[in-house]
């Protein structure tokens, strides 16, 4: 991409994509398309062909997508699974019929067999069942993967796909039901902290490991792979590095300065009990993330705490 190369980023108000957007325009890049919901239902399948017409995005970022929790993942699998394949279907399918020169594709760590050995290769795709609590989820980007791969061994597309770990950042969902793990907990704090209440109470036994990516480097990574890779295999992004939930609730308890008790509820699911990411494909083509976790923690407080 060259700075005044036409780029679509699907998705530019949703974490990953705003980070993707903020990305780009440091790069320079200045013909930076996006539409709102409003504007383009990306479930429409002839808004999403006549959009690809009209506009004839050179560069497409997707990182569109229905996202949630456990509990939303567990609730409404119908609506996960249905709008997902959806825009995956009418974003890549358009992009191939207007001749777009490289989609990038972003999956999910979710991709990967529940008890996949850690740390998780990208070979290690459909190897073993899923998690129950995200399945319907997990198989829409599965199906994404095989959509990229598909269009190129048919037609030759440069459709590529990255899997992210779990990330955090600016523009997060922080809803107290719909929410992921980590923002969902600082939300709680933050409340708790607020209203002076004496405990918060946590899902799980705070066992299970999870890894953390501050969504700035995501989009870092997303914007080196756009420019160096063109290979067909998915690319795991992420630190390679994990710590269980209960260490980071403690961080989080830090980082809001609440004071009170820390109590686990676990009558409740942990999820998958470890899901660390192998980055070793990522490092050897010479990238690695740059923020540590309590920094990148302390600065996604302060954006929360500005934002409300």
């Amino acid at each position: 991409m060259d700075r005044n190369s036409k780029i679509f980023v699907a998705g530019h108000r949703g974490l990953v994509g705003s980070a993707i957007v903020r990305a780009l325009q440091k790069a320079g890049h200045t013909n930076i398309i996006t539409r709102t919901h409003a504007e383009l239902d990306l479930t429409d399948r002839n808004a999403v062909q006549t959009f690809f017409e009209v506009e004839k995005p050179e560069y497409v970022f997707l990182a569109a997508a229905k996202v949630g929790g456990i509990l939303a993942n567990k609730t409404y699998p119908a609506d996960f699974i249905r709008e997902n394949l959806a825009i995956e279907l009418n974003i890549i399918d358009s992009a191939h019929r207007s001749g777009v020169k490289k989609l990038l594709f972003l999956g999910s760590s979710c991709i990967y067999p529940r008890l996949a050995p850690q740390p998780i290769k990208e070979e290690y795709l459909m190897t073993g069942p899923l998690e129950e609590t995200n399945r319907a989820y997990a198989i829409a980007k599965i199906a994404g993967i095989e959509l990229c791969r598909s269009y190129r061994t048919q037609y030759g597309s440069n459709f590529i796909s990255v899997m992210p770990t779990n990330l955090y950042g600016p523009n997060d969902n922080f809803h107290p039901q719909n929410s992921h793990v980590l923002p969902a907990l600082l939300r709680r704090f933050h409340e708790a902290k607020i209203s002076n209440a004496p405990e918060v109470v946590v899902w799980g036994t705070g066992s299970a490991r999870r890894e953390f990516l501050h969504v700035d480097d995501l989009a870092s990574a997303c914007l080196f792979l756009m420019n160096t890779y063109d290979g067909e295999e998915i690319v795991n992004i992420g630190t390679g590095e994990d710590i269980t939930i209960r260490e980071l609730a403690e961080m989080l308890q830090k980082v809001v300065g609440y004071d009170g008790a820390l109590t686990w509820d676990t009558t409740k699911p942990d999820g998958t009990p470890q899901k660390l990411l192998d980055v070793s494909k990522l490092h050897n083509l010479g990238w690695h993330h740059s923020t540590e976790l309590e920094k990148g923690l302390r600065d996604t407080y302060e954006w929360y705490v500005k934002s409300l």
